[in-house]
């Protein structure tokens, strides 16, 4: 690992978990229906500053996208080892939540599969997939500038949870009650 990976474009770089990452995201979004991705992206009842902090958030994750893009995956080396095996499962993962997400009637909350054990699924494997391209990389600054990125985007979080509460009400504080934010305890 080094803090400032060497950049250049190349065959072999990060943007090959950003493809896998973005083919699973499209194939999937292809197949919902028109409301579902509606509802996927609605941001309406989020305050300024909550709206603020979630471009923030998005400033760095491309950043971090960027990093992945232009620099060349350590093939051969353990980081890469790691990396795949950090990333594989989080776009497993990834699929899974966004299914669970479509199956789910668009009057109730989403509260199966991996929504049993965290109350937004989608963006931990997610971030698990950009952690697993960016430990392939082999780059430092790119793991904080992910990390940087999930702060902000926690502004955000709070927001689609506050409009899920005003949505759905009792049935989604017992959810918030009893289910964690991210994943097992936190």
């Amino acid at each position: 690992m080094e803090w400032m990976p060497e950049f250049r474009l190349g065959w072999l770089n990060g943007w090959i978990p950003l493809l896998l990452l973005s083919l699973t995201d499209i194939i999937l979004f292809l197949i919902f229906p028109k409301d579902v991705i509606k509802r996927l992206f609605d941001r309406s009842g989020w305050t300024r500053r909550q709206v603020l902090f979630t471009l923030v958030g998005k400033l760095c994750a491309l950043l971090c996208l960027g990093m992945l893009i232009f620099t060349p995956l350590k093939i051969g080396s353990i980081v890469f080892v790691i990396g795949t095996t950090i990333t594989v499962p989080g776009l497993f993962g990834l699929a899974s939540a966004l299914i669970a997400f479509r199956k789910t009637p668009l009057g109730e909350p989403v509260t199966n599969g991996l929504y049993k054990i965290s109350r937004h699924p989608q963006i931990v494997m997610a971030s698990v997939v950009l952690l697993g391209g960016c430990i392939g990389i082999g780059s430092w600054s790119a793991i904080l500038l992910l990390l940087l990125a999930r702060i902000y985007s926690h502004f955000s979080i709070l927001a689609e949870e506050e409009v899920c509460l005003k949505q759905y009400g009792d049935s989604y504080q017992q959810y918030l009650d009893g289910v964690p934010r991210y994943f097992v305890f936190f």
